[in-house]
């Protein structure tokens, strides 16, 4: 407790630094990796990642300090080439775009090793550190980082803000933003340098090798909660901060871990997380959902099955034997209890001594089931020309999902028939 509130206190200067260092970090990144992810380039990250490492290197070459402003100019030079040289490789050859990220990224990145270790024994004393960008130095920023990582967290935001029409149309309908005019190959170029930009940023909390998840990662957590991509992006650079703030904490609590390593773990768990359960598009929610969906053609299924035998005898109401309804559809015997015990739960059928038996209400439910199959069956051998005894697999899957709407449309387009392809009546 007494880490965390002199954590959370912020009074040591240090602190200050690397948490809101981190979470400027960790929430720009987030914001542009939203549009690279919709754009389906999330690899392009990786690659502008491992490309500015020799940009980092000249930049030292040339000026011989580390001033962080500096080496950032250099990382965004070679950044912004390197996804230049994938896009010119991508439109210019018949090469595809996952190659080309790959051949870009393990160029850029030999080559910054090269200049690396040939900083390394060139005796230069003013070398020292510099290697922290293959892995990130987050616990380290001082107030000079702070100041330049700000500015360019800031500019991110408001780029994102002022261009955020243009670039929400450019991810989700090129070509309609080309017959309006927009500058789509701006737009492009634009987002490639709003994406360089995140990298060099990112790079200095978690590195290079880390850096694909600080941009990717938080966007597709997001992605799972909502389907506006204005909450996206809030949600995204918040997970972000988020993740920066325990990172720090961590490396704060145990000087052995490093932060930027923790930032990824953390925002990578909050992915997971998501994954599992968001509402909707989570994987409990869509297993939730598709038993929910196997219940419910259970049950239409067997109610189908006690219309179609009450047309046989003129009797809906009889009561029909368990042995009587496996005979007719191959259901396993408890899947078949199960259904039968649920739809007495909701009224539609009743048990007696002699067997189960149709309510009213579960005559009429199993007669719309009845009417939508050959409908169905009717519109397939009348529009698509499709023999009569090939249409009732289709019918069996498509009697579940048919609206009340589209029921009305099919009975127009019928024109209200009274028998389906088989000359059965339609209820």
């Amino acid at each position: 407790m007494s880490d965390f509130l002199e954590f959370f206190s912020f009074a040591d200067a240090n602190i200050r630094y690397v948490t809101l260092g981190s979470v400027l970090l960790a929430s720009s990144s987030a914001v542009v990796g939203c549009f690279t992810l919709l754009r389906k380039r999330a690899l392009v990250g990786d690659a502008v990642a491992h490309a500015v490492l020799p940009g980092v290197c000249l930049a030292f070459i040339l000026s011989g300090t580390k001033n962080p402003f500096i080496l950032l100019i250099g990382a965004f030079v070679t950044g912004w080439i390197s996804l230049v040289t994938i896009d010119y490789i991508t439109s210019r050859s018949r090469i595809k775009e996952d190659t080309a990220i790959g051949l870009v990224l393990s160029v850029f990145f030999g080559i910054g090793i090269l200049l690396l270790t040939s900083i390394q024994h060139s005796g230069n004393a003013a070398q020292s550190g510099l290697d922290k960008f293959l892995f990130g130095k987050a616990a380290s920023l001082v107030g000079e980082d702070l100041i330049v990582f700000s500015a360019v967290a800031v500019l991110l935001l408001v780029t994102t803000l002022l261009f955020y029409k243009e670039l929400k149309l450019l991810c989700f309908d090129e070509v309609y933003a080309k017959s309006i005019g927009f500058p789509v190959r701006s737009l492009e170029l634009l987002l490639t340098t709003l994406t360089v930009f995140a990298v060099v940023v990112g790079i200095q909390a978690v590195g290079v090798v880390l850096m694909a998840a600080m941009l990717i990662t938080p966007a597709a957590a997001a992605r799972f909660w909502t389907e506006r991509l204005g909450v996206m992006l809030v949600l995204a650079a918040l997970i972000g901060a988020f993740s920066g703030i325990s990172g720090a904490f961590v490396s704060y609590t145990a000087p052995a871990m490093p932060t930027g390593p923790w930032i990824v773990l953390i925002v990578s768990m909050i992915a997971i997380m998501s994954f599992a359960l968001a509402p909707g598009r989570g994987w409990i929610a869509r297993l939730l959902r598709q038993r929910r969906n196997e219940a419910r053609i259970l049950e239409e299924n067997l109610l189908k099955l006690f219309y179609q035998l009450g047309e046989q005898q003129e009797d809906y109401y009889s009561n029909r034997t368990l042995a009587s309804i496996l005979e007719r559809r191959n259901i396993p015997k408890k899947r078949a209890l199960r259904g039968l015990k649920k739809l007495k739960r909701q009224g539609y059928i009743t048990r007696h001594p002699e067997g189960w038996a149709l309510t009213a209400e579960g005559e009429t439910r199993g007669k719309r089931v009845v009417r939508l199959h050959r409908l169905w069956e009717l519109y397939l051998t009348q529009y698509l020309q499709l023999a009569s005894d090939h249409v009732h697999e289709d019918a069996e899957t498509i009697e579940h999902i048919i609206t009340p709407e589209l029921e009305q449309k099919l009975m127009e387009e019928l024109n209200y028939p009274a028998l389906d392809p088989h000359q059965t009546r339609i209820p």
